[in-house]
């Protein structure tokens, strides 16, 4: 069985299931503030103690505070101790070419309001362009707030590997990187976790069901047509095609099943574990929309996979030519078919 927390610092110990936040954001519908509460204290309940979020996530910052507070009131400061919140520093795209220390302050100051914390567990750093230069001097002042003691960790999001290398070498203590991985996306794997592993940086994986599209529900369908229904989908879906295609993406469905089957869960829960069993993987970020999801995730530190199951998995994998690149590599470029769907200033509201 799968260790159920992980040491992502020293004495800092996080589940290796996250409870993602991005779900509760406005932009996917309306949002029952109270039964939203309800259900990030459910996955607390399963032992998803960690809980991921955004200053770009609209509305979902107050939400986990709101849950932190009900924790507190009704169970204690232990309790709300107990529940760690990684969240997400983003600048929007237009405002990298003038960012400043107070821009940076006031974002970290808004999210400890939001929590309603004096502390912010973990800041996940990202960075649209690096033709920009200065994402060396914002983590540097995020940097500043950890020494001050207004952030324990700082980690980054969707940096490269040059790029990572260029901040450890700046003297930025890392301990994480947020990053898509799953069984259709392995492009950490490429030369990331090598330099992760040199200098003790983890993952925090999402992605890792790819929209929903590995799981029970696609197995034996047709391959869908653009365009999807929402952009998540559609970003998917590209991965599967340069995974190697809707038939091979069927035949890798296909023995998630047969593995699922033999432990008693569905494709979602072995392909999560999957990843959470990869080198330098801390974590993975699972979205759930109400307890009984949180119950079925929860499932997925259970799972140890066997070398029969990996073998199988592997000879799905080798047989695509696999998403080519580094980390978040193809996501950049905004001309080209990954990057042309990202949205790159979300501050206004847009999710």
């Amino acid at each position: 069985m799968t260790a159920k927390t992980f040491e992502l610092s020293p004495g800092y110990k996080i589940s290796r299931v996250i409870r993602g936040g991005w779900q509760l954001a406005g932009g996917h519908g309306a949002i029952d503030r109270v039964q939203a509460v309800t259900d990030l204290i459910a996955a607390y309940d399963v032992g998803i103690r960690t809980y991921d979020c955004a200053d770009i996530y609209t509305g979902v910052e107050e939400l986990i505070g709101e849950a932190r507070e009900r924790l507190r009131n009704e169970r204690g400061a232990e309790a709300a101790g107990a529940m760690k919140v990684h969240t997400k520093l983003v600048p929007d795209l237009e405002k990298l070419a003038t960012i400043s220390r107070d821009y940076i302050r006031g974002i970290v100051d808004k999210s400890l309001r939001k929590l309603k914390t004096e502390q912010l567990d973990l800041v996940q750093f990202h960075w649209w362009d690096y033709a920009l230069p200065g994402y060396l001097e914002a983590l540097s002042w995020l940097d500043e707030m950890r020494r001050e003691g207004k952030v324990r960790n700082v980690g980054t999001t969707n940096f490269d590997t040059p790029h990572i290398a260029e901040i450890l070498a700046a003297g930025i203590p890392l301990v994480s990187q947020q990053l898509q991985y799953s069984v259709l996306d392995q492009r950490p794997s490429h030369s990331l976790a090598k330099l992760a592993a040199e200098n003790d940086v983890r993952f925090l994986c999402y992605g890792s069901v790819a929209g929903g599209f590995l799981s029970d529900k696609w197995l034996g369908q047709p391959e869908p047509e653009m365009p999807l229904e929402n952009r998540s989908l559609v970003k998917y879906k590209l991965i599967i095609d340069d995974f190697g295609g809707w038939e091979l993406f069927q035949s890798l469905l296909g023995t998630l099943k047969a593995i699922g089957d033999r432990h008693g869960v569905d494709i979602a829960t072995i392909a999560s574990a999957w990843v959470l069993e990869q080198p330098q993987v801390a974590a993975v970020i699972v979205g759930a929309r109400n307890q009984a999801h949180a119950l079925a995730n929860a499932k997925i530190m259970d799972i140890a996979l066997s070398d029969e199951d990996r073998r199988q998995i592997s000879g799905i994998i080798t047989q695509g030519p696999g998403v080519e690149g580094d980390v978040y590599t193809l996501e950049r470029d905004r001309t080209g078919r990954h990057g042309s769907i990202m949205h790159y200033n979300l501050n206004a509201g847009k999710v």
